[in-house]
């Protein structure tokens, strides 16, 4: 199968829900960047930082996890998408900084899994590896999300 039949079979799964497949990455990209949102405000309460949530305990942890894993899946069919059906392109200033973080997107993710498997780093490591893949996250989704629904249409 060439990636041309691929490419079409997504476009036609996709668009039995979604008007587009950049419709589609918009909004995908968007449930990421909202539950990116649920684990920065999660991690900050489990590191004490805010006080508007419940007490740190289970309830918080499962929450953070399974945000992040949820925003980990959403991100998927984006990555699909921009990788195999767009490639690597730098036309204009703001495609060109989506592609380059969009490189390195996945490779901070891994640096941030493996951070918090590792209890002998520092303390700062897991915030900061956190806090650049929700900066990383966001950034993708100014350069895409917010382009298309503010410069294409808003809307499935």
């Amino acid at each position: 199968m060439s990636i041309a039949d691929v490419a079409q079979s997504y476009a036609d799964l996709v668009t039995t829900v979604f008007s587009s497949t950049i419709a589609a990455k918009a909004w995908f990209a968007t449930a990421a960047v909202v539950l990116g949102v649920v684990q920065v405000t999660t991690a900050a309460r489990i590191y004490g930082k805010l006080s508007f949530l419940p007490e740190r305990g289970p309830a918080i942890a499962r929450t953070h996890r399974w945000s992040g894993r949820l925003a980990f899946l959403f991100t998927l069919p984006v990555f699909f998408h921009c990788v195999t059906i767009l490639g690597f392109q730098t036309p204009d200033a703001r495609v060109a900084v989506h592609a380059v973080v969009g490189t390195f997107f996945y490779g901070v993710f891994v640096a941030k899994v493996l951070v918090v498997r590792d209890h002998s780093l520092p303390g700062w490591a897991l915030p900061t590896a956190g806090l650049t893949l929700a900066s990383m996250l966001g950034i993708l989704w100014l350069t895409s999300g917010l382009w298309y629904f503010t410069t294409v249409r808003f809307g499935f």
